[in-house]
């Protein structure tokens, strides 16, 4: 079982890809550009994309996906991509993206009984089994409606091998859920610097000094992955964050990187 980082990047310029992640070959965690960097082949095997929020920089591949591999699926017989995210997320997706206006309605394209898309509800608190990996939805704080994910042990331990807070300003209902587990690795957003903590509020995003506020209430020491940094801020952000004297172990999460998680 692993992670494929194909973005995580705050914005996009040359190297840079927004968030997305590839759980073994057949789940999307979010569908930022980096998924365009999957060859056909590879984006023909996706079976299930779970977003996180309805912003542009981790939904817009979800419509070119759905282009992309149409008519290869569909002649194969293959069942709809399955799109997981909260009702308000999916209602977003419905009104601005597959709107006739924006980008065709995948979800009755090629035909109403046979989509290419499926738009599939989740609450926080659920936890999805897809194949033999169990996901459990976490909370997040946003501006608009938002979850994390967590990627459970085996049944029926709760620990999780691997958790992504979504982008989320400071998040108490999190680290509530989380208590008492062990975790293997965290992916935590930092958007911003500190000198751009009174924007990172406004946002619902974090700055190192809220990071180190959040990472205080996780046990142990756990290793930690920062994203969602802005394209040309990494060194400046990671010298903030690396000030924190945290007992985890922090790095930048990079485009392309593998995460093993056994």
């Amino acid at each position: 079982m692993k992670i494929r980082v194909l973005g995580c990047s705050g914005s996009i310029a040359a190297g840079s890809r927004t968030t997305s992640f590839l759980l073994d070959d057949d789940v999307l965690i979010d569908a930022g550009t980096g998924v365009g960097d999957l060859t056909l082949d590879e984006l023909a095997r996706i079976d299930h994309v779970l977003v996180s929020h309805s912003h542009l920089d981790h939904i817009l591949a979800i419509a070119l996906l759905a282009d992309s591999v149409m008519r290869r699926r569909t002649a194969a017989g293959r069942p709809p991509i399955q799109v997981h995210a909260l009702a308000p997320t999916l209602d977003a997706l419905r009104q601005h993206v597959f709107n006739g206006v924006i980008w065709p309605d995948f979800t009755q394209l090629p035909r109403p009984e046979q989509p290419i898309l499926a738009l599939v509800p989740l609450v926080t608190g659920d936890v999805l089994t897809l194949g033999t990996r169990r996901i459990e939805v976490l909370p997040a704080e946003h501006t608009v409606p938002a979850v994390g994910y967590a990627l459970l042990q085996d049944a029926p331990s709760r620990d999780a091998r691997w958790v992504f807070t979504g982008d989320t300003g400071p998040n108490p209902q999190l680290w509530h859920t989380l208590r008492g587990r062990r975790i293997g690795h965290l992916v935590i957003e930092t958007a911003f610097g500190d000198d751009e903590q009174a924007l990172a509020e406004l946002s619902s995003h974090l700055c190192p000094q809220t990071l180190g506020q959040e990472l205080a209430q996780l046990p142990g020491r756990v290793s930690v992955h920062i994203t969602h940094i802005k394209p040309g801020e990494v060194e400046p952000v990671m010298a903030q964050v690396q000030q924190l004297g945290s007992r985890h172990e922090l790095n930048a999460l990079r485009t392309g990187q593998e995460i093993d998680l056994g």
